[in-house]
This record gives C-alpha cells, sequence and structure tokens, in this order.
C-alpha cells in the first residue's frame, strides 16, 4: 500500500499559479502511474492529469496548457503545475496512484491508492 500526503493548496487569485506536491510513503513511485483528480462542491471527482511509469504525461482539456504534472521518482514526490487559475479551478485536489497502470489512466477507478486531498481555491 502507498501512502500519499498532498500539499500545496491554498487560497490564489484568478490569474495566479501554484504547485501541489504529492509526497509517497510505503513504496517507490518508479513503478507507479500517478493521478491528480479533483472534486468541486456538489460535482463528481474529475480526471485532472496523470503521468506513467515511463513518463508519459496526460491531461484534461480544461487544463491542457495550463496544467502541468511532473514526477521526481527520486523524492517520491509528484507535482501539479497549476498556471492561469480561474474561479472554475477550485476544488478540492486528491493525489491518486495505481501500480503498473497503463490504460485507462483518466478514469478513477483504475486507482487504488488516495491522498486525503488538497484544497484549491481561486478567487476572482
Amino acid at each position: 500500500q502507498v501512502r500519499l500526503v498532498e500539499s500545496g493548496g491554498g487560497l490564489v487569485q484568478a490569474g495566479g499559479s501554484r504547485r501541489l506536491s504529492c509526497v509517497a510513503s510505503g513504496r517507490t513511485l518508479v513503478t507507479y502511474t500517478m493521478g491528480w483528480f479533483r472534486q468541486a462542491p456538489g460535482k463528481e471527482r474529475e480526471f485532472v492529469a496523470a503521468v506513467s511509469a515511463t513518463g508519459s504525461t496526460y491531461s484534461a482539456d480544461s487544463v491542457k496548457g495550463r496544467f502541468t504534472i511532473s514526477r521526481d521518482n527520486r523524492e517520491n514526490t509528484v507535482y501539479l503545475q497549476m498556471n492561469s487559475l480561474n474561479p472554475e479551478d477550485t476544488a478540492v485536489y486528491y493525489c491518486a496512484a495505481r501500480y503498473r497502470l497503463e490504460r485507462g489512466l483518466r478514469e478513477r477507478r483504475q486507482y487504488d491508492n488516495w491522498g486525503q486531498g488538497t484544497q484549491v481555491t481561486v478567487s476572482s
């Protein structure tokens, strides 16, 4: 089992940037696909971005060109750099992991390790 702890959330003005971090413990992340999901009030948890064990990245259309996912296997950490934030990005952001996931990286049900989430609030 992988324990995931997110950090970096907070209040940011529209147009600003924020970097989220997800530190893993218990297992090395080298062979894990890592994902970021978010959940706004009253909405379902949705895919934001993912990075496979080989380094391939995927992102939702709503954040493409603004958000970047990256991983540092030496630090067992995954990052989500968020730029040009807008109020619609306000949500709790969750880190997720799945061992050797190669298909369905955008699907929430494919991940079996989750962090507790970090709140990001974008003010207009």
